[in-house]
């Protein structure tokens, strides 16, 4: 299965604040707030929706296809990702600005205040999906993460042009998006990726129920934090999964995109929607325990150690033989 992810990439500047982000606020004045945090920390890592998703795939051997703009101090960064099974050929390099950056800074509480500046990611409205298709054999499904908003529109409309599956994965882009265009993003989607937050905004600013949302796609797949993930098909039983045991908590940047990982590599190996909700959850394990979105590693025996004391002998066999 040939499954395409396109979104942002980017480079991480991640900080750590001591204090709590809520114990700086002042309630009536909200609407002046000029707040700088002392931050004892400071990571600089490979980051970028798409390229978080893809690292995870291609550490389970699943080769996933990136789609999207960076600049020409890319170069570090897609030998990383080569080196560690994703396929690159189809990044749109420009000529004139930088890879796009995120800014991001944690609290005490692990709550997150961050800005990103997109650079070349503006460019990714240019990349169209038939030549990326002509040039792997086809897609199967593409899943369209946060990224320059008029690529997420071009990309969908193409993929119900060409009727290929895709998924709709709005996450940091959705703040900036209104009603109609995530109503344009969702509609016809094979799975509809959110965390909790943003399931109520999507509803809110759609003006769709939980029930009209459900009936316009196939899957609404629901990241519920520590309690898991939550499967939802119109007319079939709702699918919960918890997560594994956590080691450490070290920083929760990139958790959403470690599931998406492992979700998406258990749809290409074939496996059931539970089985492939437990791949991304463990591995979404693995990066909370981890500072910085790539820098975790899978070890085969320690990953199904893990695996099999979470859910179970039978579903660690179906998942064994798939594991690169």
């Amino acid at each position: 299965m040939r499954i395409a992810v396109t979104g942002s990439i980017a480079t991480d500047h991640l900080m750590t604040f001591p204090g709590r982000f809520a114990d700086q606020l002042v309630a009536d004045q909200l609407h002046t707030v000029s707040l700088s945090f002392l931050v004892d920390n400071l990571d600089v890592r490979r980051g970028g929706v798409a390229a978080n998703i893809c690292f995870g795939m291609g550490l389970l051997g699943t080769r996933p296809i990136l789609v999207g703009a960076a600049g020409s101090d890319f170069d570090d960064y897609r030998a990383w990702l080569d080196r560690h099974g994703v396929e690159t050929g189809s990044v749109r390099i420009s000529e004139v600005l930088h890879t796009a950056r995120f800014v991001c800074t944690t609290d005490a509480d692990h709550n997150q205040i961050g800005s990103f500046y997109t650079g070349a990611m503006s460019e990714a409205r240019l990349i169209e999906l038939k030549s990326v298709a002509d040039r792997v054999g086809g897609l199967d499904l593409v899943s369209i993460g946060a990224d320059d908003p008029e690529a997420m529109l071009r990309h969908t409309e193409e993929c119900r042009t060409r009727n290929i599956p895709f998924a709709a994965d709005f996450s940091q882009q959705i703040a900036r998006m209104d009603g109609e265009e995530i109503r344009i993003l969702l509609d016809g989607a094979t799975y509809l990726f959110s965390n909790e937050y943003e399931k109520g905004l999507i509803e809110s600013k759609t003006g769709w129920s939980d029930e009209e949302i459900l009936a316009r796609v196939g899957h609404r797949v629901t990241t519920l934090g520590a309690r898991g993930v939550r499967i939802e098909r119109v007319g079939e039983p709702v699918i919960e999964v918890g997560c594994p045991e956590e080691d450490v908590k070290a920083d929760p940047t990139g958790v959403g995109d470690a599931f998406r990982a492992g979700f998406l590599s258990g749809l290409a190996w074939g496996v059931g929607l539970e089985r492939a909700a437990q791949v991304g959850c463990m591995l979404a394990t693995l990066v909370i325990e981890t500072v910085g979105t790539q820098e975790y590693t899978l070890r085969r025996t320690a990953f199904m150690d893990r695996f099999t004391k979470a859910y179970g002998h039978d579903a660690a066999a179906e998942i064994r033989q798939h594991l690169a």
